[in-house]
């Protein structure tokens, strides 16, 4: 029997790039080279590029990669406390007590990503020259995808770590040596921003009308978007507007021809902001936008998620075990009891009883908050319930668990662009009135929460708004809560809360503010956390210690320097 050896090249190759780099556990940088035969016979036409490409966006959809992206961006907040079986690296991150055995400090998952996106942009140049079918036009936007890969995973690693070793070559000659010494965090953050600013315009705008690539493949606005977060953790706030505009005119012109094309719609106006109703054309059921961008997935508000939907052989086991599983409410991780206490009689601080973002994200059952965001494809329920109890919501649930992880949505660059604008606007002068400028800045920062807000609460234009402006302009700060407390609502259990977080204490070069938001979460030894929360280098996670040993560059966080430092009284 003949067989086509080339056409399993591919499967060998993506085979060597998920073993080769990183296999030790002791060691990030301790890459095996990838076998020079195979790298000889395997770079020979596009196929090639596209199997290492696909490579990249697999990594990242590993347990591994997406646990991280969860725990490093949310588990530490104000958002989580552990559920049913938690096992004990969560148990200790929930506590506070980090140390550098623990599991997640462990990064390597994010560094061979980091590894098959440099051997894409070591080795896709060649193709052009070799294949005739592989056009410059190909080449470039490949080129584009796997650089904005690799920035978001430096982005990743910055906002958990600070400073990290950074590293641009992939493992392919036995005389590399990575040992290199971790790069300081604006260092990091200047070169991955130049990357995208170098890329973003060769990227692919749209890989067809209504193809789900457009959310699931890095495009254009993907990489806005990434620019937009990036250049509002550097603070340069005209820069992420900037980037922000660019989506949120995307997506209007989008709605436009929406319009032109259909006659009903379950997007709306929301202000100036076209966002998926909860209940479109006023229905007696909410649950649409629910339904539509975490359900269902791919959705008109989507600009970039990581995809499960559609696939038959792989589950979101971050979903499954974290949050839940199909046939299970219980999952390691749930939402602290505060999130519902006084919902229904109106005294709750952070949902009214309208807000959908309670109702369909989290269930109370037995003083526990389970996560049901990700975990339900669909919900539905009565919006006309105005007296007496909550509203009944009806779950319609998965056969497996593959809710798409949503990194970037339009609502984020929504809330991107009103803090943004809040920090350029600046402080309210005593006596509180404000330049021309600065009153257009806290206006539109405002109806930016406002547009968000009523969606969740399936307000219009008509009805009485409980938001007012009036209340929220006497301060920058006020303002800065107001958009703080917004995203915490609309973006929770996303992994994005920590890093929020953490960006704020940057911006106070005080932790004082998180403190005063994460503590209620604790039931014991409060004292000693507000010591170590205060901390500036504790809002960063440990080097591993196995790092430590490999890479004698590495030096470690100080705040875990001292092995006495606990939490427990």
């Amino acid at each position: 029997m003949k067989y086509n050896i080339k056409k399993y090249i591919p499967k060998f190759f993506v085979a060597a790039l998920m073993t080769a780099p990183l296999t030790s556990c002791d060691d990030f940088l301790s890459i095996i080279p990838l076998n020079d035969v195979v790298l000889e016979n395997y770079w020979t036409e596009e196929a090639d590029v596209t199997s290492c490409v696909n490579s990249c966006y697999s990594q990242l959809e590993t347990a591994d990669c997406l646990k991280r992206m969860l725990v490093w961006g949310e588990m530490r907040s104000d958002n989580l406390v552990t559920g049913s079986g938690a096992p004990l690296d969560i148990t200790q991150i929930a506590e506070e007590n980090l140390l550098e055995t623990n599991g997640y400090t462990k990064w390597e998952s994010f560094y061979q990503c980091i590894n098959r996106c440099n051997t894409v942009l070591y080795y896709a140049p060649s193709i052009h020259e070799k294949d005739p079918n592989y056009t410059e036009a190909e080449l470039k936007a490949n080129i584009a995808e796997v650089t904005a890969l690799r920035s978001l995973c430096y982005f990743y690693l910055i906002r958990t770590f600070r400073d990290v070793p950074y590293v641009t070559e992939p493992s392919i000659d036995d005389g590399q040596d990575y040992r290199v010494p971790a790069m300081k965090f604006d260092e990091v953050l200047t070169h991955i921003i130049a990357d995208c600013e170098a890329i973003k315009d060769d990227a692919v705008r749209s890989y067809g009308e209504d193809s789900e690539l457009n959310s699931t493949r890095i495009t254009r606005y993907a990489i806005y978007a990434l620019l937009a977060d990036m250049y509002l953790w550097k603070g340069d706030y005209n820069r992420c507007i900037e980037y922000c505009d660019k989506v949120i005119r995307y997506k209007q012109d989008e709605y436009e021809e929406m319009l032109q094309e259909e006659s009903s719609l379950d997007v709306e106006l929301y202000g100036e902001y076209p966002l998926i109703s909860e209940a479109p054309g006023n229905s007696a059921y909410g649950g649409t936008a629910y339904t539509q961008i975490f359900g269902k997935g791919i959705s008109f508000e989507s600009i970039f998620e990581l995809n499960f939907v559609d696939s038959e052989t792989k589950q979101n086991e971050m979903v499954r075990d974290f949050y839940g599983s199909v046939s299970n409410d219980a999952g390691q991780l749930s939402g602290p009891s505060y999130f519902a206490t006084g919902v229904e009689d109106g005294t709750n601080t952070y949902f009214r009883k309208t807000d959908s973002r309670f109702l369909t994200n989290m269930k109370e059952n037995n003083s526990t908050l389970y996560i049901r965001k990700y975990v339900t494809e669909g919900v539905s329920y009565r919006t006309t319930v105005t007296t007496g109890g909550l509203p009944t919501v009806t779950e319609t649930t998965r056969g497996q668990n593959v809710g798409n992880w949503i990194v970037y949505r339009l609502t984020d660059l929504i809330l991107m662009k009103a803090e943004a604008q809040i920090q350029l606007a600046g402080n309210v002068t005593e006596g509180g009135s404000l330049s021309q400028e600065q009153e257009s800045l806290y206006r539109s920062a405002f109806s930016c929460v406002s547009a968000v807000w009523k969606r969740a609460n399936n307000k219009r234009v008509a009805t009485t708004d409980t938001l007012v402006y009036d209340d929220y302009v006497t301060s920058k700060m006020s303002m800065e809560n107001l958009i703080m407390d917004e995203r915490q609502r609309e973006l929770m259990f996303e992994g994005k809360r920590w890093f929020d977080l953490v960006r704020l204490c940057r911006r106070d070069g005080s932790n004082s503010r998180m403190v005063d938001k994460v503590l209620p979460k604790f039931k014991e030894n409060t004292a000693a956390l507000r010591i170590r929360l205060s901390a500036q280098d504790a809002l960063y996670y440990p080097y591993n210690k196995d790092e430590l040993r490999a890479n004698p560059y590495l030096v470690q966080n100080p705040a875990y320097n001292n092995e006495s430092i606990t939490t427990n009284e």
